[in-house]
């Protein structure tokens, strides 16, 4: 065999036994689950909270951990298969997109996981146990030889067990019993990193998830497994990435197959101090292409081939390449400048693009050159057999046995409940990142920026010096109970918090704090809860030599107490003051005091001055000596037990340049407390640094606290007089892109330490234990401690839920009221029209103010006479009735027949406040006019309208002349011949209320009330039918239902379920800003909803788009308008066309006849239509017998639409105004999509894709002569288009990821393109195909020709777009 080699190439001395390795792993065995990573809470294992986008505390390695150039002291585990660095944002903003992630990612699997009720857990440690240290030693060695000396020196594991895919709630319906279970491994030499990934057989069941956006849609998006670096530093660029999976099949053969010759184990070298700008997989076992692929050996290897064919157990057949012979080829030129790889598309990597068997390479593993005639092979003494459990002798990797990989592990003696054991032998606590002596300047690794939640990354510790200084000097005016009359608990008890109880003393009372919560008694908080704090920042500085302003900007503080973390974040503050103020990390230091962790005879600020008091620091910077003052106030718990906080800054702090970064060392300062007062004074050094610029600066800081103190209690002789509070962690970094400037910091109080102490520290007094972070801390004896979940959460102190007492009936809401879940703890809040009583608890009905015009108190004159005007309290005003005079109080009736306001033959007769005309005998008329009577023959209407014709005669009279039919009755409809109103008159001649119209207005319908017509159900309507269907029939009082009036419009006033919680909406239902009412208040609404008059008025979200080419897509329940320039997309000119609120918009087509949009609406279960015209107005066709339309085609010639239905599984036709409705095919359809139409030559084409048996089907128009065109070789065929110019039928493929196209005969079949990502719909235009795509969440387009991508477009809304279509100014005809 070695004479086979290519000439040239050194021969090597290993080459035999490395040329062994493919008779060795021929047959190995699939990994069976016993053989994974031990795991289990038996091995100290945390276990992740259960839900459906959950995220670890962050876990804190006690050895850094290098991910590509990068070393990382954090990690995060979420419940989508994935770890991070950093903290994850919500799961909608990356479970359902391709890779790259915006932030680090090791993903094992990536996607839509959902652990509650029980579905599965997921647990993670760190261990530096030999038997888990040695099992990752060899799984490396074997698939890198190169690095056959490396030792690891801890490992992070990750077990995902029997977890569910996340699957909408259906009644009746039971969760689908598909569960997977995977593990990542990552193990570290403190100068190498290396993961593993296991997947034991049969141990991925679900190989995808479904988008929860997806609706009716019946889509499945493959799980994502690989790495990503995140964004880069200007948080603009791609960081590079590197995907294993991309199809089905892909990540079924995640446990068939291997990269180191153990199926189900996937080995990959992920970061390193050295070079590393990719992340490179194990070559050793990896040519794992199957049999029939008949890829020789010496041939460079492909994973796309071996992940994307089809495996069984039974057709496993491995080959194996000499790592030194397998070629990395290059990849794309872009992808590899931007440093990406794809396993679909080949194994590359940016930096060697050159095969790795020449000699003398370096070597990034070894970090040095090496020849590889000197690399040391594994010892093969003999042969190394391994044996399955089957019985079945099964090769095994170099020095790597199968029984050695699964050794029989012995569950570790039981800890007692809740009892932490260190891991270290000295017993020490577990070093962190801070331990780390910093390295020196020139050889410090940068961290590259990644914006987290609730986290931000610290930075290394510098070499800084801090001066403490004692300084007694303070501010002693302080707050003081009035003890002047002793007051007692029974009418006082209500200033204690709720958490509190109250003790009555010699002089007064005081509030002490119940067990399991601190404070000071007026305020107490849950003692291991994190604690929030919300505050306004003002200031009024002088940056250098500018005067900066600002007021009200946003301050939001998050405090993990039972390790003392403290994050702060400033929003707003104008660039020049927020770099300036990088260095005064005491603005949010105020809140490491506060919430510090407190040592054994040690409290911290909350529990001596809760949460009121004020905060006032003076700051005097040097060498310049500016000086600026800082108060905060604290104002007390909200609600929610939120901290409020206001803050103001006065004074010059120095100029700090843009993109230099302020680096504060830890550091300790002594507190000195008398009384009700607390000082403190001492020194800091900040450095700034910028490139390979670094300037040491510093500042003295005087700070004085002052709080209300309770003096009735006896004081605590034990309490000391000075603390020492030790910041562990400082870190301050101001983002000019979010204006947002951010501190933390790390805080622990005790008595003052004179030198440091080498005996071990509790972990609950350093915050290096494991408790979670709503849990409290107790010490034991030694290093031990428990963990007690806080008060309002559940669980065994390691992992803590959230308790909801309002749904277990362990709270104490009284009747009348509504009680509110917060995260541990409740809220009880009163319905309309009633206040808390003296409880706080119980509700009771809210007295009205006194109403002096209801109760008669007022003065004004009876109420024939005058009225009564409440002006709230118990003003009132007086105004007389119509018919009387005076000034309200005093009102007398006024005489109208004085005023001769009858006619002369008429009698006046006066009443009280009024008055009657009567025509006299022999004369008829309402009193104001009376004529004679001489026509006692005439019918009603023939006597007005003689009297009209009289009065006519006057000059400018414009009295109405009634018209009378042949019988002389009152006809129905009566016109004002000179003003033009008309209106409808009863038979008697009245009119008919609310039926005039206006001049020039169509007039009204007076006949017979025409029959009955059933209007369509509203946007409004069919919104509250969908979300009733989904909440079961019946909602829950938590709930919100739409509000619809009998028209089917948005009543203006909207409600959230049985709550007091109310807000004002527009007529398409969408709220008004601010009108957000509390609960108590009902804001008032004016209606948006005009009433109906004669002509509709244009709709105010139809745009008609302009002249020429372009694009329609549907996205959620809008409809895109993105318009060509020849094929290139114009995106700055693309709009909304319309909006449907309450719709899911699925497919799309155009009649270009009559210029009309048709759709489809999987959420109103419809088919609309509406034309491109200014105020046209979308008309519903279809609205019965549909559940799930998708796929709509348009033939323009035969006036015919058509449609698929994937959960009724047929396909329909109807004409175009949705008559003539008929079934084409109800039979051998599974899941139904995309539809198409020729209508020169007549055929009908729909895609299927049933995932046993996708297929493409053609049938003429009428369903005749229906035919399989396409059925092998496809996937997931979701779009489908056909072009009327080329005669071609293309269609895009998820499954496959290919764009492929045929001639309508299912001849001449050719690809397009074979890497899209997730196709949806597609259409033809010209020379390019657009197609939407879920990854990308925007339109893509392809040149036909090249294959090329060209161009793509994402909307600004990022959700999933759906179908597409084509408008041409014209209607195509093509050719036959």
């Amino acid at each position: 065999m070695e004479g086979d080699r290519v000439a040239g190439r050194p021969v090597l001395s290993s080459l035999p036994v490395l040329l062994l390795l493919p008779l060795l792993l021929s047959r190995a065995a699939a990994l069976h689950p016993d053989e994974l990573f031990p795991y289990g809470e038996s091995w100290g294992d945390q276990l992740l909270q259960e839900g459906d986008d959950e995220s670890s505390a962050v876990v804190k390695l006690a050895n850094p951990l290098h991910f590509y150039e990068a070393r990382f002291s954090n990690l995060y585990v979420g419940t989508n298969g994935i770890i991070s660095t950093q903290d994850f944002p919500r799961e909608t903003q990356y479970v359902d997109y391709d890779f790259p992630t915006d932030f680090p990612a090791i993903a094992p699997f990536l996607a839509d996981i959902d652990t509650s009720h029980g579905r599965g857990r997921v647990l993670y440690r760190e261990d530096t146990s030999p038997a888990v240290l040695g099992l990752a030693a060899r799984y490396v060695r074997a698939g890198f030889p190169r690095s056959a000396r490396f030792t690891p020196t801890h490992a992070f594991l990750a077990t995902w067990e029997q977890v569910g895919a996340y699957e909408e709630v259906k009644r009746g319906a039971l969760p689908s019993g598909e569960l997977n279970t995977f593990q990542a491994v990552l193990a570290s030499d403190g100068s190498d990193s290396y993961a593993l990934f296991l997947y034991p057989a049969n141990g991925l069941q679900f190989l995808g998830t479904r988008p929860k956006e997806s609706y009716n849609v019946q889509l499945q998006l493959p799980a994502r497994v690989g790495f990503c670096r995140g964004e880069a530093d200007d948080l603009k660029s791609e960081g590079p990435y590197f995907s294993l999976t991309s199809t089905e099949q892909s990540v079924k053969n995640l446990y068939q197959l291997s990269n180191l010759g153990i199926p189900g184990v996937w080995a990959f070298h992920i970061g390193s101090t050295s070079l590393l700008d990719n992340v490179r997989p194990a070559a050793v076992g990896g040519d794992l292409s199957a049999a029939r692929s008949s890829v020789p050996l010496g041939r460079s290897f492909s994973h796309a081939t071996a992940l994307e064919s089809d495996y069984n157990e039974d057709n496993l057949d491995y080959y194996d390449v000499n790592e030194e012979e397998a070629e990395y080829l290059p990849g794309e030129p872009e992808e590899a400048l931007n440093g990406h790889s794809s396993i679909d598309v080949s194994f590359q990597s940016k930096v060697d693009t050159k095969p790795l068997d020449e000699s003398a390479t370096l070597d990034p593993l070894t970090k040095e050159g090496t020849s590889l005639g000197e690399v040391e092979g594994p010892d093969l003494k003999g042969q190394v057999e391994a044996w399955d459990e089957r019985g079945t002798r099964s090769p095994a990797p170099p020095e790597v046995d199968r029984d050695s990989l699964a050794p029989s592990w012995e569950t570790p003696p039981p800890y007692p409940e809740n009892r932490s054991i260190q891991p270290y032998p000295d017993g020490g606590p577990v070093p962190s990142e801070m331990d780390v002596p910093a390295a020196h300047p020139e050889e410090e690794i940068a961290l590259r920026n990644y914006p987290a939640s609730g986290h931000t990354t610290p930075l290394s510790r510098g070499t800084y010096e801090v001066g403490l200084e004692d300084n007694i000097g303070s501010n002693t005016e302080v707050f003081t109970y009035n003890a002047a009359n002793k007051e007692t608990c029974e009418h006082n008890h209500r200033q204690c918090s709720r958490h509190a109880f109250c003790t009555d003393y010699a002089t007064g009372f005081c509030c002490h704090c119940q067990s399991k919560f601190y404070g000071n008694g007026k305020h107490c908080l849950p003692e291991g809860a994190p604690h929030r704090v919300n505050g306004k920042v003002s200031g009024h500085l002088r940056v250098g030599h500018t005067p900066v302003h600002f007021t009200d900007v946003d301050l939001h503080a998050y405090v993990v107490g039972n390790d003392g973390r403290a994050y702060t974040a400033i929003s707003h503050i104008p660039q020049p003051a927020a770099q300036a103020l990088l260095p005064l990390t005491p603005i949010g230091g105020l809140f490491g005091w506060l919430f510090a962790l407190e040592k054994p005879g040690s409290e911290n600020g909350f529990s001596l001055a809760g949460a009121a008091f004020t905060h006032d620091m003076e700051v005097t910077f040097y060498p310049g000596e500016e000086r600026v003052h800082i108060t905060q106030t604290a104002e007390g718990l909200d609600p929610e037990n939120y901290l409020s906080i206001k803050t103001n800054i006065q004074g010059q702090v120095p100029y700090i340049p843009a993109n230099f970064t302020a680096h504060i060392s830890p550091y300790k300062e002594l507190y000195h407390y008398s009384d009700s007062t607390v000082t403190s004074t001492s020194s800091r050094d900040y450095s700034l640094t910028f490139g390979a610029i670094n300037q040491t600066w510093s500042y003295r800081i005087h700070q004085n606290i002052t709080y209300q103190v309770c003096r009735h209690a006896p004081r605590r002789p034990a309490f000391p007089t000075t603390q020492q509070l030790s910041v562990d962690r400082v870190f301050a970094l101001y983002n000019d892109e979010e204006r947002v400037l951010r501190f933390a910091v790390t805080n622990q109080i005790g008595p003052v330490e004179e030198d440091s102490d080498l005996t071990p520290v509790n972990p609950c007094y350093d915050g290096s234990h494991m408790c979670d972070t709503t849990a409290r801390c107790h010490p034991g004896t030694g290093v031990d401690y428990t963990c007690e979940c806080a008060s309002g959460y559940q669980g065994d102190g390691r992992n803590c839920v959230d308790e909801n007492e309002c749904a277990t009936g362990f709270h104490r809401c009284g009747p009348n009221s509504v009680c509110i879940n917060l995260p541990g703890t409740y809220r009880c809040e009163c319905r309309s029209g009633y206040e808390f009583a003296d409880d706080r608890h119980t509700c009771i009905l809210i007295t009205p103010p006194p109403n002096p015009c209801e109760d008669g108190s007022h003065t004004c004159a009876p109420a024939g006479q005058a009225r009564c005007v409440h002006h709230g309290g118990s003003a009132f005003s007086c105004a007389c009735l119509p018919g009387y005079a005076g000034d309200g109080h005093q009102c007398t009736d006024r005489d109208e027949c004085s005023e001769n306001r009858c006619h002369p033959a008429a009698t006046c007769y006066n009443t009280p406040g009024s008055f009657s005309c009567r025509c006299q005998p022999g004369y008829y008329g309402d009193g104001f006019q009376c004529i004679p009577d001489s026509t006692s023959s005439l019918t009603p209407c023939e006597q007005q309208q003689r009297h009209a014709q009289a009065q006519y005669a006057h000059p400018g009279a414009r009295f109405h002349i009634p018209q009378c039919d042949e019988q002389g009755n009152f006809l129905p409809l009566q016109c004002h011949g000179s003003t033009g109103f008309c209106w409808c008159v009863d038979p008697d001649g009245h009119e008919v209320p609310d039926t005039q119209t206006p001049p020039g207005s169509t007039p009204p319908h007076c006949g017979p009330p025409p029959e009955p017509t059933q209007r369509p159900p509203t946007i409004c309507e069919r919104w509250r039918e969908n979300l009733l269907e989904h909440y079961g029939g019946t909602p829950r009082d938590d709930q919100y239902v739409p509000q619809c009036d009998d028209l089917g419009h948005f009543t203006p006033l909207q409600c959230h379920g049985k709550s007091d919680f109310c807000w004002c909406v527009d007529k398409d239902g969408r709220e008004v800003q601010g009108t957000r009412s509390q609960p108590g208040t009902t804001p008032a609404c004016i209606p948006t909803v005009a009433p109906p008059m004669v002509r509709p008025t244009p709709r105010p979200d139809v745009t008609p788009p302009s002249v020429g080419t372009f694009l329609l897509y549907t996205q959620g329940q809008q409809i895109g308008y993105l318009p060509l320039n020849g094929t290139r997309l114009q995106k700055d000119a693309a709009k909304t066309l319309l909006s449907l609120h309450g719709s899911i918009i699925v497919g799309i087509d155009y009649d270009c006849r009559e210029r009309m949009v048709y759709w489809t609406d999987v959420a109103g279960r419809t088919i609309s239509r509406a034309s491109l015209e200014l105020g046209a107005e979308p008309e519903t066709i279809v609205n019965s017998g549909l559940i799930s339309p998708e796929g709509l085609a348009i033939d323009h010639i035969r006036r015919t639409m058509y449609w698929t239905d994937s959960v009724m599984d047929k396909i329909e036709s109807a004409l175009l105004d949705g008559s003539e409705r008929k079934v084409l095919f109800h039979t051998d359809l599974v899941n139904p999509r995309a539809i198409a139409v020729d209508p020169i030559r007549g055929n009908l084409y729909w895609t299927d894709w049933n995932r046993e048996a996708p297929k493409i089907e053609t049938s003429s128009l009428d369903g005749e002569n229906r035919r399989i065109l396409i059925n092998t070789d496809i996937g997931l065929p979701n779009g489908l288009t056909f072009d009327p110019f080329s005669k071609l039928l293309c269609w895009a493929d998820a499954g496959t990821k290919k764009l492929e196209c045929t001639l309508p005969d299912g001849t001449g079949r050719r690809v397009i393109h074979n890497n899209l990502k997730y196709p949806f719909s597609i259409v033809s235009y010209a020379d390019h195909f657009y197609h939407t795509d879920w990854r990308r969440d925007g339109v893509v387009s392809v040149n036909k020709h090249s294959g090329q991508f060209t161009d793509e477009y994402l909307p600004e809304q990022r959700s999933h777009l759906y179908g597409i279509t084509a408008v041409y100014p014209y209607c195509p005809t093509g050719r036959k």
